[in-house]
């Protein structure tokens, strides 16, 4: 073994250490007094110790890495465990399975229970599938690789049209980027956050079935790689986030390999997303943001809404579309100022296109750590709910998992103790993703700037974004909500 290896390995060992003492001493904290609503589930904290200490947390990661050196920290990025080798297979096979259990849902929604939380589909699509499927993605691996309902279907149909490598019709052309991703994701967004009966199932399963065709018949056209990676948003949201997965699979053909890595290791070698990709990707930060935004006592008193005499969705569809709206456009606008005045404070003559679209990758662990804080209860409830209903789909009497008498426990966040527990997981994981977004960010401004303090200048005023995010979040999680 060489010495310049040998090196290495020494230096990523001393720096994953260090990390992980500097991990344990930000991660530390005070037990709080807590409370919880009477909604149940939406914790009501004295945090002003959690913003300040979340902000240092976050400026303090940026100050250690920009005293690490840069090839302690690359050789950590380096590291690999090989699972498997050669391109994975059977994905046809679990893709059919994915699609005929969408289509039994999709069913249950016009046939089963008018009651959301009996009904699989509304348990499925918006806790198992926005949250769960999310968080499985950002923290484990590809799941969606497998269980997309598009790929084997659409294999078929290919099959039986005689075209067995399955060519596209017509090209995508390269000018379009994301922005179909980002208009269908929108409308996702909307249906989920303002439309007045996003939980109805005869409703989401209608809206389902047209969604799901209308991109069964894109994917026929337009190749299904294509329209999955910059036209369906689902795909092209769960694809990007799989980057910062602990596994992955890398390379292709039989050079392909399974592997296990660090998180955000994945995004090394990614190349910039153009100006709609990274927009894309704002997007889903800012609909997760304002989810929590326009919950709040706050946002609805500042429409002249008594927050305790909350009106319906109906009655603030315009006033919660036009703050969607904002909400995008604002943080949208905080980060390109960001990113131009980093490169304005190191003079670069590295474009702003291409440092905007490097550096929003730095955006994906703050998305992940929002939709599990915002989520989290959700998810634990909800969950419980799904698992039950998947049991009975049509409310027939079925069990078939059995699953279809399991006692529901709702008040899981209820009672000091188990409040302290959900906030502090809540508020780790705001913390944590705004620092492994330093991290992320310092990795990517040493690809723009080779020089140590020239990076770390570049990503001095997206840090700072960063800081004002991470209390912004805190204060999300901690201040009344009434609708």
């Amino acid at each position: 073994m060489s010495e310049a290896i040998v090196r290495k390995r020494r230096l990523a060992v001393r720096a994953l250490r260090f990390a992980l003492a500097i991990g344990a001493v930000c991660t530390a904290s005070a037990p709080a007094s807590a409370h919880v609503s009477d909604r149940g589930f939406v914790l009501l904290l004295p945090t002003g110790h959690y913003l300040a200490g979340g902000a240092v947390a976050v400026a303090a990661s940026y100050a250690v890495l920009a005293l690490l050196p840069r090839e302690a920290i690359g050789a950590i990025a380096q590291v690999r465990l090989t699972l498997t080798r050669g391109e994975p297979r059977g994905r046809v096979a679990t893709s059919l399975l994915s699609f005929a259990a969408f289509t039994v849902i999709v069913l249950a929604g016009w046939f089963g229970s008018r009651d959301p939380l009996s009904n699989p589909l509304p348990l499925v699509v918006w806790t198992l599938m926005w949250v769960g499927l999310t968080l499985v993605q950002g923290l484990i691996g590809n799941v969606w690789w497998w269980i997309d309902p598009w790929y084997g279907p659409w294999r078929l149909l290919r099959r039986l049209a005689g075209d067995l490598p399955g060519r596209p019709m017509l090209r995508l052309p390269s000018r379009v980027g994301y922005w179909p991703a980002l208009a269908l994701f929108f409308g996702f967004a909307w249906f989920e956050l303002i439309d007045p009966a996003p939980d109805d199932p005869a409703r989401l399963a209608t809206v389902a079935a047209v969604y799901y065709s209308a991109n069964l018949a894109a994917m026929l056209v337009f190749g299904h790689e294509e329209w999955s990676r910059r036209g369906e948003c689902l795909s092209a949201f769960f694809s990007l986030i799989s980057r910062y997965a602990v596994s992955g699979v890398e390379g292709e053909g039989a050079a392909a390999r399974g592997v296990l890595r660090f998180p955000g290791a994945g995004v090394e070698a990614e190349r910039p997303l153009p100006p709609s990709g990274a927009l894309f990707l704002l997007l889903t930060l800012a609909s997760v943001s304002f989810d929590g935004l326009s919950r709040t006592f706050f946002w609805l008193a500042s429409n002249g809404v008594n927050p305790l005499e909350f009106p319906g969705r109906s009655a603030m569809m315009w006033t919660n579309t036009f703050g969607l709206l904002a909400t995008f456009a604002v943080l949208a606008a905080a980060y390109l100022l960001a990113v131009a005045a980093g490169q304005v404070l190191t003079r670069s003559t590295v474009t702003l296109r291409r440092a905007g679209g490097l550096f929003v990758w730095s955006i994906v662990p703050i998305a992940l750590a929002y939709h599990f804080s915002h989520y989290l209860t959700l998810l634990v409830v909800n969950g419980q709910y799904a698992l039950v209903a998947l049991s009975d789909p049509f409310a027939a009497g079925w069990n078939l998992i059995g699953t279809a008498n399991m006692q529901v426990v709702t008040g899981i966040a209820l009672g000091a103790e188990a409040t302290w527990i959900v906030w502090n997981l809540q508020a780790g994981a705001i913390v944590g993703g705004h620092v492994l977004a330093v991290l992320a960010a310092h990795r990517i401004a040493t690809r723009l700037h080779p020089e140590s303090g020239k990076a770390a200048l570049s990503e001095l005023p997206l840090t700072a974004l960063m800081v004002a995010y991470t209390v912004f979040g805190l204060w999300l999680l901690s201040t009344p909500t009434g609708a």
